[in-house]
């Protein structure tokens, strides 16, 4: 109760001479609240649809501080606040079981302190609260697990939404930052590493993924290391669905030019209470942008492979692939990816803490039993296109507008079959320095010719509307 009397008197004393400005998470390699999919802005922007390829440095040295003591420190920091309200819609094609569409209203909430620096230490420490505003129209589930949905039988007859109600810490983590060269930071954090394909926040769903971990930080000249031993991970099925871990994750990044941004990476994943998501994959990635005239031009390319690990599944040995060119031009941007995860028949290439749902369509339609994660049996090949513009059009409570269409266009890397296609678009727009809205639109049409038989069936058509407003202090 000590702690949280310190906190209380924290707020108190602090909120009125609160500097207006956020300021950003300095341990993060992608912006603190970003997932790649429209979910909270970096501080003070507009909601953005992808994050940025490249990493954030580290912080500037640790300064000797005035404050005299920890306490002081602690008094001296900054409120965190922020709330999130969305209304989500989901009409999936209907089964003997499914018989209805499914909706949500709810609204998340996140209070927090920060402390200020003392000697190159800095504490946090952040709650988090999910509540339904409406009928509860939905399943709450671990994507294609059987038997019962986790929020009651009934539930069974609309489509999944994973929001449920909870209230639970977030983070609580203690960060030292000795010089610009080193950081550490221990405790409940967020890890965000590169474009978030393999490890992420998972920031689209209301109750955002979280790490209990050891997280190292280092750059040397053009050299940039992050290595993280995780022990839970804090899934978003609020307490639920945790996962206990023993798990490494190691990316090492060098950068020689703007033209070229190597990394290479090890996510060697034991998790004690989910065998089957367990897994070793180590890859490489290659990056960069350059000027073609008025032209930017950005590419990446990224190999990986995936192996079972500590006996925790049956043997396999499966790749993955990616590769996308965009070129932008004044206010337009288009981009053409291509990305392949081999399947086997009984499993798929799974990245079982990334954020998913920037990846292989906003619908998340593909999901795989073994594990719950997104992916597909037979594997997946999605050739998509992108088209994003940033209108310069301004209103008093409408600007930085930003708009995006994609085009989806899904086989089965194993057998060749055609999947489907998905069509996903957004708009995304601030209305004052702290208050954003989001209108997010994904529609997924599955192939309906014949299975044959060993492929698998591709999963049902469906469409999703989202409509959201944050606010962040």
């Amino acid at each position: 109760m000590a702690g949280g009397a310190l906190l209380a008197l924290a707020i108190g004393r602090a909120a009125a001479a609160q500097e207006p400005p956020p300021a950003t998470e300095a341990q993060a390699t992608a912006p603190p609240d970003t997932d790649g999919l429209s979910d909270a802005p970096a501080e003070g922007a507009a909601v953005q649809e992808t994050p940025p390829p490249t990493e954030a440095p580290l912080p500037e040295p640790a300064r000797p501080s005035g404050f005299g003591s920890p306490g002081d420190a602690i008094l001296a920091g900054k409120l965190l606040f922020e709330v999130r309200g969305r209304y989500e819609t989901v009409d999936q094609k209907r089964t003997a079981i499914l018989t209805e569409n499914g909706e949500a209203a709810t609204v998340r909430t996140r209070l927090g302190w920060e402390t200020g620096d003392w000697h190159g230490l800095k504490g946090l420490i952040e709650f988090e609260d999910v509540r339904q505003v409406g009928p509860e129209h939905f399943q709450v589930q671990v994507p294609g697990a059987a038997g019962a949905p986790i929020n009651g039988a009934a539930k069974a007859r609309y489509p999944i939404i994973n929001d449920p109600d909870g209230t639970e810490l977030n983070r609580l983590q203690l960060t030292w930052t000795p010089n610009a060269a080193v950081q550490a930071t221990i405790g409940r954090q967020r890890i965000l590493i590169d474009d978030q394909r393999f490890v992420g926040n998972v920031g689209w769903r209301q109750d955002e993924q979280t790490f209990d971990a050891l997280r190292l930080d280092g750059a040397w000249g053009r050299f940039k290391a992050t290595y993280a031993y995780v022990t839970h991970v804090n899934r978003i099925l609020a307490e639920l669905r945790d996962w206990d871990s023993d798990s490494h994750l190691l990316n090492i990044t060098w950068s020689p030019a703007e033209q070229l941004r190597l990394q290479g990476f090890a996510y060697v994943l034991d998790f004690g209470n989910a065998a089957a998501n367990s897994s070793a994959t180590k890859g490489i990635k290659a990056s960069g942008k350059a000027w073609l005239g008025l032209y930017q031009l950005a590419y990446s390319a990224t190999y990986g492979n995936q192996r079972d690990y500590r006996g925790n599944t049956p043997d396999y040995s499966l790749d993955y692939w990616s590769a996308d060119l965009a070129a932008t031009f004044d206010i337009w941007t288009a981009r053409l990816g291509y990305e392949a995860l081999e399947g086997n028949g009984a499993r798929g290439f799974t990245t079982p803490l990334a954020t998913t749902h920037a990846f292989q369509g906003w619908s998340d339609a593909f999901v795989q039993p073994l594990g719950g994660n997104k992916g597909f049996v037979d594997g997946i090949e999605d050739l998509n296109v992108t088209l994003n513009v940033k209108p310069r059009w301004k209103w008093p409570y409408l600007f930085n507008l930003d708009v995006l269409v994609r085009y989806h266009d899904f086989s089965a890397e194993r057998t060749g079959a055609h999947l489907g296609h998905e069509w996903d678009a957004q708009v995304v727009g601030t209305i004052n320095p702290r208050l954003s809205a989001a209108l997010k639109y994904a529609d997924f049409e599955r192939d309906d010719s014949p299975v044959r038989a060993g492929r698998a069936a591709p999963p049902p058509s469906r469409t999703k509307v989202w409509f959201t407003l944050e606010y962040k202090l």
